[in-house]
């Protein structure tokens, strides 16, 4: 469920924030419920935790004992039309932050043109060419299992990054604007605590990832990804702002 924060990546694309931002928030703990919470329980109820089948699907395995045949077809077709969804939100969300990096001078200048519809095409191809990397692991990897493993293991290391970054940026805003924080009409209940609460559940998580190889692999990885953007950072502000400072020098000079 990493990727709720996209919703926030939508503001500027929504007409009436206001009400449908609280609306869209307040789905996601509904859903959460509803798409997961309500069929573990039902999964564990027909099959205890501890006799479920590694081998397949436990929907495909309570399914089959309800008597559905077709069971592994429909869960199939459930599991390929979420990773769909999910990979469009993530295509949105991705070209529109390359898009706005690139105005800040934190990537290529030519990331950050848009076309006569408004679309962010360039950060849209890079988007879409990096996805079809994955295409890469898989074939140079041992196995499906493998490959899944090490992306959702890194995809987790960055949903907990970011959400380290929203939970302390969140607290900094609160002690720096406070008179800002009780203006807003739409608080996070709880929000101190909370915020506490969430950053010590990532350190757990983070832990519980370095017991188990397959996932240290992803673990592993993740610091060599903020290397590589470090790098990548550096290089791109320094171009920026001799850049600008180029622009400025010759401005200058065309006034004298």
């Amino acid at each position: 469920f990493v990727g709720a924060e996209l919703v926030g990546t939508a503001v500027a694309e929504t007409k009436h924030p206001e009400r449908t931002l609280p609306k869209a928030i307040n789905a996601v703990p509904f859903r959460i419920a509803l798409f997961y919470a309500v069929p573990l329980l039902t999964i564990l109820a027909v099959t205890p935790w501890d006799k479920l089948d590694k081998s397949m699907s436990p929907f495909v395995g309570m399914f089959s004992l309800a008597g559905i045949g077709i069971a592994a077809s429909l869960v199939n077709f459930v599991v390929l039309t979420s990773a769909a969804s999910s990979a469009n939100s993530g295509i949105f969300s991705t070209s529109r932050m390359v898009y706005g990096l690139a105005h800040d001078g934190a990537a290529p200048s030519a990331l950050g043109k848009l076309t006569k519809n408004g679309v962010p095409a360039n950060a849209l191809y890079l988007t879409t060419v990096l996805l079809l990397f994955s295409l890469v692991m898989l074939y140079a990897g041992n196995g499906i299992m493998e490959a899944f493993t090490v992306v959702t293991s890194v995809a987790s290391m960055m949903g907990i990054f970011t959400w380290s970054m929203i939970l302390i940026a969140y607290l900094v805003y609160r002690k720096k604007f406070p008179e800002r924080h009780e203006a807003s009409q739409y608080k996070m209940p709880w929000g101190i605590g909370m915020s506490w609460f969430g950053l010590i559940f990532f350190a757990v998580m983070v832990y519980a990832l370095s017991l188990y190889p397959d996932t240290a692999i992803g673990l592993a990885l993740t610091p060599v990804w903020f290397i590589a953007l470090a790098i990548g950072y550096e290089i791109l502000t320094r171009r920026h702002a001799a850049k600008r400072a180029r622009a400025l020098v010759g401005e200058g000079a065309s006034q004298k």
